[in-house]
């Protein structure tokens, strides 16, 4: 009888080992651990036993050694085990010698056993929630698909298919988000906590690494790094920019992110509630970015501040409406994207001005590639080019020095005739 209650208690822990899904080897140590600790309390010390178990037959075995002393010196019968009492054991025992017996546990009593589920629970349960911490830690940062279990006020909670909770937190939210309980919700894992050992696994759907993860679903260049993704601004449920940039010169990034006809975009932005994603190029040449930031808008010149980070935009006064966009989304997402605080400025037309002249109109005096390095900086116009500084022309645009004073020399010489 004994034999088969011990048979049955092991298989209750290892039914209980199977469902927290902790591997064979953790838990054999601490079911070795939990004996030791309930042992110890009874008896004030472990070190006179050996506990074994024997995870291939399901069972565990208790040995305990004791020192052989006369009948009339017992003191610690933990410890020590009276001759009379040896010679049963062993008939070729001597004092002073150390016997070893098998020990049933459930001799030790119910509280033992109990104790013994106690801390075997406990023990398996702090395994269990460092496992989750662990799991959910390397996958911060990555796309997590979870079953929406309960709404409240400030925050929703989320099972996974392991029963793990996840916690999506309203901040974290589009604003066009609704969800019915039992949908699945899809979100990146923002950070985790393990505060006394409890972890609590925060999720994002706002983060613009979330959006980052969602090119790299839809977009297999992306995924496969042909094309990366330099910066995102994002205001969730409202619009989101995203530089792109690509070293292989036959794959166009832009083209290759939007899809056939805004097909592979498409699946983004339902994804995201209707959030409007613009998709640009990405250039080290600060002034052209700003330029293709602020897209739709078309962009006469642009002003840099470098040490402040500042950037003053010209356009024609019909341009401005578009730079700034509803609301002012557009402007915002613009500084957002380059790091720059953008002002635009309406271009005044004057009289001057309305003599002004495209570049392309001279590609008789000028090289075609020549031109293409001011229109980069933004300047369409030769009032564009000669708005600007011969020391400011010669930064942005790289080119030589005598280049610049013949471009110069030749947009003069048109309005001086």
């Amino acid at each position: 009888m004994a034999k088969k209650e011990t048979v049955n208690l092991i298989d209750t822990f290892s039914e209980f080992k199977e469902l927290k899904n902790i591997d064979r080897k953790t838990f054999i140590g601490v079911m070795e651990e939990s004996f030791r600790s309930v042992i110890a309390k009874m008896f004030g010390t472990d070190e006179n036993y050996d506990v074994i178990v024997n995870p291939d037959k399901g069972d565990f075995e208790i040995y305990r050694n004791r020192t052989v002393v006369a009948d009339n010196e017992l003191k610690n019968p933990n410890l020590e085990i009276a001759y009379s009492e040896a010679r049963q054991i062993d008939e070729e025992c001597e004092l002073g010698e150390e016997i070893t017996d098998k020990v049933n546990f459930l001799d030790f009593g119910r509280r033992a056993i109990l104790n013994l589920r106690q801390t075997l629970a406990s023990k398996i349960l702090e395994l269990q929630k460092e496992g989750i911490y662990n799991q959910y830690k390397e996958l911060e940062g990555q796309i997590v698909s979870a079953e929406l279990y309960q709404i409240w006020k400030k925050e929703m909670l989320l099972i996974d298919e392991d029963g793990n909770e996840l916690y999506l937190p309203k901040t974290e939210q589009i604003p066009g988000d609704f969800y019915h309980k039992g949908d699945m919700v899809r979100a990146v894992v923002a950070y985790v906590d393990n505060t006394n050992n409890n972890p609590r696994i925060t999720l994002s759907r706002t983060s613009p690494l979330f959006l980052q993860r969602l090119f790299e679903c839809e977009v297999p260049e992306v995924h496969d790094g042909l094309i990366t993704i330099k910066k995102i601004a994002r205001i969730p449920g409202e619009r989101a920019k995203v530089a792109v940039e690509s070293f292989d010169e036959r794959i166009d990034p832009v083209g290759a992110c939007v899809g056939v006809k805004g097909a592979r975009i498409h699946g983004i932005v339902r994804e995201l509630r209707n959030e409007n994603i613009d998709v640009i190029n990405y250039t080290n040449n600060t002034t052209l970015f700003i330029t293709r930031a602020l897209n739709p808008a078309k962009v006469s010149y642009v002003e840099l501040d470098e040490e402040n980070k500042k950037a003053d935009v010209y356009m024609h006064p019909e341009e401005v409406s578009l730079a700034i966009g509803k609301g002012g989304l557009n402007i915002k997402l613009a500084s957002m994207l380059t790091g720059y605080e953008i002002e635009v400025f309406r271009q005044i037309d004057n009289d001057a001005e309305e003599e002004d002249i495209y570049l392309d109109e001279f590609t008789d005096e000028i090289d075609e590639w020549v031109i293409d390095a001011f229109k980069a900086i933004g300047c369409d116009t030769a009032k564009d080019v000669l708005r600007i500084s011969r020391e400011d022309l010669i930064k942005r645009t790289d080119l030589e020095e005598e280049t610049i004073d013949n471009v110069i020399s030749i947009l003069k010489a048109e309005f001086e005739e």
